[in-house]
Parts: C-alpha cells; structure tokens; sequence
C-alpha cells in the first residue's frame, strides 16, 4: 500500500469537520513548501520609468504633506 493510499483510506474514517482539518493541513503543507518569489523593491519595479528621487526631494515631498496639518499643544 503506498502512502497516497493509506491517507487515503484513513481519510474515509474521518467526520467531515476532521476532513476538512486534513485538507486545510495538506493546503498549508503545500504553500509551506512552493518556492518562494522573489520579490523587486519598489526602487527596482520603478527603475525603468526615469524617476530619479533624491532623499532632499522626499523630504519636501513631506513638509509638504505635513505644514498644512493641525497641531495639537500637549
């Protein structure tokens, strides 16, 4: 008897709420063990637009978010 086999016929013994934990097992099982995808940084996914964005530009990017926005006195 192969191993497919066995789960198989031990699965048949089990009440639908215990197959159901079986199968969310096997699925985590599953994306526990796939490759993972390596993934680009933003840095990277933006590379070929031509937007060069310097640490200075972000910070005026962000007094400009921020001068407008109330400030509470504590």
């Amino acid at each position: 008897m192969t191993i497919e086999q066995a789960i198989v016929e031990n699965l048949r013994d089990l009440p639908p709420e215990k197959k159901q934990e079986v199968l969310d097992f096997v699925q985590f099982l599953k994306t526990k063990s796939s490759p993972k995808v390596h993934r680009r940084s933003i840095k990277g996914l933006c590379a070929d637009l031509g937007v060069h964005l310097t640490s200075e530009d972000i910070a005026q990017a962000r007094r400009e978010m921020w001068g407008n926005f109330p400030k509470e006195d504590f």
